[in-house]
C-alpha cells in the first residue's frame, strides 16, 4: 500500500530551483482508463516550461525526458521545474508533476534505509507502490498516453498515520533518477495524487495529478484537465 505528501520535499527541490516545491491525485475516485497526449503532425512551437514562476495561460514544452512533451496551464499555475502547481494566498492546493523513478520505498513512514530499486516497468512500479507500507493505492488501470501505453492508479496515506512519527516528518514515495535519498515526498497527510506511469523510449516516467489538501472540486476538475493536456510531440 502507498502514499505520499510534499511540502518540505518541494521546498527543498524548489529552493535550489528558485524556492518552490512538490506534490497527488483524488481519493475515492475510481480509476478510469483513457488516453491522452496523441502525438501532433508538427514539431512543437509551444514556450519552454520555465524552472520557476508564474505563467501565463498557455502550453509549455517540457524538454529532458526521453520524448519532449507539451502542458497547457490556464491563468494562476505556476512553475517548480518538474511540475505545475496552483496556489492561494496562504498554500498550495493542486498540481501536476512529471518525474523518473528507480527506488521505491517499503515503507512510506520508516522511510529511511527502505528504498529499493525497482525493474523499469509501469508493472513492476505500480507493485512495489502497492506493497509499500503506511499509504494506500488502488488497483491499477491500463491507459494510454498518446502512442504510449501504462499503467493509472491512485495514491494516498493512510488514515490513521501520524507523519510527526515518519521519518524527518515526511511520508516517501520513491527516488527520482539522481536522487540519492527519497525525492518524492509528502510532508502532509492530507495530500494525494493520481499516477500515470509509462516506459517512455525505455525510461519509466511518472505523471501526476494531485492535491496538497482537499479542495473545491473545481479546482480537482481544473488541476485534471491540465494533467489531460499533457501532449508527447515530435523533435
Amino acid at each position: 500500500m502507498s502514499t505520499n505528501r510534499q511540502h518540505s520535499g518541494w521546498m527543498s527541490r524548489l529552493a535550489l530551483a528558485a524556492a518552490l516545491l512538490a506534490a497527488g491525485g483524488v481519493v475515492g475516485c475510481t480509476a478510469v482508463q483513457g488516453s491522452a497526449g496523441a502525438p501532433p503532425d508538427e514539431p512543437s512551437e509551444a514556450i519552454p516550461l520555465p524552472s520557476s514562476g508564474e505563467l501565463e495561460p498557455g502550453t509549455y514544452l517540457v524538454t529532458g525526458y526521453a520524448v519532449p512533451f507539451e502542458i497547457t496551464v490556464p491563468d494562476g499555475w505556476e512553475s517548480f521545474g518538474w511540475g505545475v502547481l496552483k496556489a492561494n494566498a496562504e498554500e498550495w492546493e493542486v498540481f501536476v508533476n512529471f518525474l523518473e523513478p528507480d527506488r521505491v520505498a517499503t515503507d512510506g513512514c520508516a522511510w529511511r534505509g527502505t528504498l529499493v530499486e525497482i525493474e523499469p516497468t509501469p508493472e513492476a512500479y505500480a507493485a512495489a507502490m502497492a506493497a509499500q507500507t503506511s499509504t494506500e493505492t488502488t488497483s491499477p488501470v491500463e491507459i494510454t498516453m498518446g502512442e504510449y501505453v501504462g499503467l493509472e492508479f491512485q495514491y494516498s496515506v493512510e488514515e490513521d498515520v501520524d507523519i510527526t512519527e515518519c521519518t524527518v516528518d515526511h511520508i516517501c514515495l520513491f527516488a527520482n533518477v539522481g536522487d540519492s535519498d527519497c525525492g518524492r515526498v509528502y510532508s502532509e497527510v492530507t495530500e494525494q495524487e493520481t499516477e500515470r506511469i509509462i516506459d517512455l523510449e525505455g525510461q519509466l516516467t511518472m505523471f501526476a495529478v494531485g492535491e496538497f489538501q482537499p479542495v473545491d472540486p473545481s479546482l480537482t476538475d481544473e488541476a485534471q484537465a491540465v494533467f489531460d493536456s499533457i501532449t508527447f510531440v515530435s523533435d
